[in-house]
């Protein structure tokens, strides 16, 4: 009889940067789920793992620095966390940055979790001669500590059985209570023993917590408990109490109580830990004298991004030319298999050239994922943010504001909603408003199918490059327009973490790529798969009898008095100008047309309008909308693939592409991200601002594009 397991939750807590990512695929392996976070569209990752008596079920929760819920990131951490979600709380530390990660720690000993601290990277840690008193941080912290190497893989049963003894209460360590200042202490005090009257709020999140975050302005707290009975004692007398303690420190609180964090942080690293190397020049110093060098930061980070698309475009090129095989192979075998008629035409036009059309990118997708997950991982990403950093101060923007916009390489949503984390209104709008010009991950498989149907090879990973750094350039004189004119605002200085440099677990950065290209893969078998029925539908519909009577007509006329092969040739030369003419008369050609007289000047015919019409659900479906429609207008289906197909029209040519290239790259993404822009935004007049300016940015870049190389293409 097979033993039943008993059940158990622990979430991995940890700061971006401490290898909480790397130990959690340590202990889950390859048994993970990924998905979003209801509500929002930040990662979920979950994974099970069989321990003793249990299957734990394991949540890595996303990283950051603290739980202030400033960042969608930060929101779904705390109330994963004060929701009392899970049994127990891993908090993974980087052991060689100790007093950057015990920040976070000391905010989730506020929530009285039940917690282990995994002290990760202990072998670099002991490598570098650091001792750490144990037993005494561990006083200290309220909580026992595990030293952990998520690389090597060890200690990783010692923390697990930690986990479990702590959540079988076989063995504890008394929970330190946090203090802060004495003048603080009483007025936390005070509303502390206001909130305690509501017996119900105090069991669900604790008083003491609320009050603190009162103290903090926590515009979340603040609205649960405006909704509770309890604010009817705490309208009157929070206010007083708060101007009381202004008053007492001479400043604001919620900078007072981040220096009395920092504070105990400091003082419990100054008692337990001692390192040799205190003051001496150590080799991450040494290499970052040369990647974040006054000369030759941007060069060198210009050139690793630069290697990174030429990889993407000349090693991708081969296995994509593979699975563009195969589907031109299945919808050469569905033309035969299948009878004439609509559900032929469904299965070879929509699904098997719309998606086939954006699966065939999946290649490029792995390996740009691979790089920037390789750069991540190794500690240069915070590097590369912080030499961007200068030149974003010099446009008038928040240093923060490189995190929201390097987020939208990947998606829109996540960028503007990182957006919460810039306190200036003036900075967070002007942020927001160039979001869109990062090429984001959806944009890609337009770029290198355009880029390789009308342009070598040799010059392709330069093009892709040169698109990226378009879009930034775009970015950074809009910025510079906006900080200048209706945003003006000072920027505040940015303090920014520097991880050392460390080799990454191969098997991470493969988990990483795979599990954003798996969710790539999901979008193409679901969103791209109904947007391509869609499409079909709207290029067959509504059905012209009397255009199909008058060339069916022209066609036996034609092939009158003719041999059996000359009437053959005329039959599906008709076909083929019929399925041409009832496209254009579909509903989808009169929603081209209908763009025509505003966008014949860049050189786009009625079928582009259609597809970037489309490409407003989604940027990826902007190429499965063209594979859809040139299937169904090709001439004959011995023309190949889709890149084949747009060769051969007349209709395109490079400066077509080009311009098609950056009107892509500029407009609006997708509609999505333009409703969490104007969720995050507060206002329509914004919101139709943003779209007209980025509308307008997209035609007149790609008209001056498209003009220019018609002259030198």
């Amino acid at each position: 009889m097979v033993k039943k397991l008993k059940s158990m939750t622990i979430a991995l807590a940890g700061n971006p940067n401490s290898g909480k990512t790397s130990l959690f695929n340590a202990i889950a392996g390859t048994h993970l789920k990924v998905g979003n976070w209801a509500g929002v569209t930040v990662e979920r990752y979950e994974g099970y793992v069989n321990y003793k008596d249990y299957r734990i079920k394991l949540v890595d929760l996303p990283g950051t620095y603290s739980l202030n819920a400033y960042s969608p990131e930060e929101t779904v951490a705390r109330d994963f966390i004060a929701g009392k979600q899970a049994d127990i709380i891993i908090n993974v530390v980087d052991g060689t940055n100790l007093e950057r990660n015990l920040y976070l720690t000391h905010q989730l000993m506020e929530l009285e979790p039940e917690m282990v601290i995994a002290l990760n990277m202990y072998d670099e840690v002991q490598k570098s001669g650091i001792t750490i008193d144990f037993k005494y941080l561990q006083k200290l912290l309220g909580c026992h500590i595990v030293p952990v190497s998520a690389a090597t893989k060890s200690g990783i049963d010692s923390l697990l059985d930690h986990a479990v003894r702590v959540y079988e209460k076989k063995i504890s360590i008394a929970k330190n209570k946090i203090f802060y200042s004495e003048v603080v202490e009483e007025a936390i005090s005070k509303v502390k023993a206001l909130i305690e009257t509501d017996t119900a709020l105090t069991a669900a999140y604790g008083a003491r917590w609320l009050a603190v975050k009162l103290f903090e302005n926590d515009e979340a707290v603040y609205k649960m408990l405006r909704e509770k009975p309890v604010w009817m004692r705490l309208d009157g007398k929070l206010g007083p109490i708060l101007a009381g303690l202004e008053t007492a420190i001479q400043g604001k609180i919620p900078e007072r109580i981040l220096e009395d964090r920092y504070a105990f942080v400091r003082g419990a690293i100054k008692e337990t830990v001692k390192a040799p190397n205190e003051g001496k020049v150590t080799m991450t110093d040494r290499i970052d004298s040369v990647l974040i060098g006054k000369y030759t930061g941007l060069p060198i980070f210009l050139l690793i991004m630069w290697l990174i698309f030429q990889v993407t475009f000349t090693l991708g090129k081969v296995p994509m030319g593979w699975i563009a095989a195969f589907f031109n192979f299945a919808g050469a075998q569905a033309s035969v298999l299948l009878p004439a008629g609509n559900i032929r035409s469904i299965v070879v036009d929509a699904i098997i050239a719309g998606v086939g059309g954006v699966v065939v990118f999946i290649p490029n997708i792995l390996l740009l994922f691979l790089g920037l997950s390789f750069l991540e991982a190794t500690g240069y990403m915070a590097r590369a943010a912080f030499v961007v950093d200068k030149v974003f101060h010099k446009i008038g923007l928040h240093g923060k504001s490189f995190i929201p916009m390097v987020t939208g390489f990947g998606c829109s949503v996540p960028a503007f909603m990182a957006c919460r984390t810039l306190k200036s209104r003036s900075d967070r709008l002007a942020t927001m408003m160039v979001i869109p010009f990062m090429s984001c991950g959806a944009k890609l498989p337009v770029y290198i199918l355009l880029i390789g149907a009308f342009f070598p090879v040799q010059m392709a990973g330069n093009i892709l490059f040169g698109v990226y750094l378009f879009g930034i350039l775009v970015a950074i004189l809009s910025a510079k327009l906006f900080k200048s004119t209706i945003f003006r605002g000072q920027s505040e200085p940015f303090v920014m973490e520097l991880p050392v440099y460390r080799m990454p677990s191969i098997q991470s950065v493969l988990m990483q790529m795979w599990l954003k290209a798996w969710m790539y893969i999901k979008k193409a078998g679901t969103t791209i798969l109904a947007a391509s029925l869609i499409i079909w539908f709207a290029a067959n519909y509504p059905v012209n009898k009397a255009l199909e009577n008058t060339m069916n007509a022209d066609a036996v006329l034609q092939s009158a008095g003719k041999s059996p092969v000359e009437k053959s040739v005329i039959m599906e030369k008709y076909k083929n100008e019929y399925a041409a003419a009832r496209l254009e008369h579909s509903f989808a050609g009169m929603i081209g047309k209908g763009f025509e007289p505003v966008l014949k000047p860049l050189g786009f015919d009625w079928r582009i309008n259609t597809a970037l019409v489309s490409g407003l659900a989604a940027k990826e479906i902007v190429v499965s909308t063209m594979g859809t429609i040139y299937s169904m207008g090709q001439i004959g289906h011995e023309t190949g693939g889709l890149v084949n197909r747009l060769r051969q029209d007349k209709a395109y040519n490079p400066a077509v592409a080009l311009s098609l290239i950056i009107f892509v790259l500029l407009y609006v993404p997708c509609l999505a991200a333009t409703a969490v822009f104007h969720k995050e935004a507060g206002e329509l007049r914004m919101t139709i601002f943003y779209i007209a300016y980025a509308m307008a940015t997209a035609w007149v870049m790609a008209f001056m594009v498209y003009r220019v190389a018609l002259l030198f293409l």
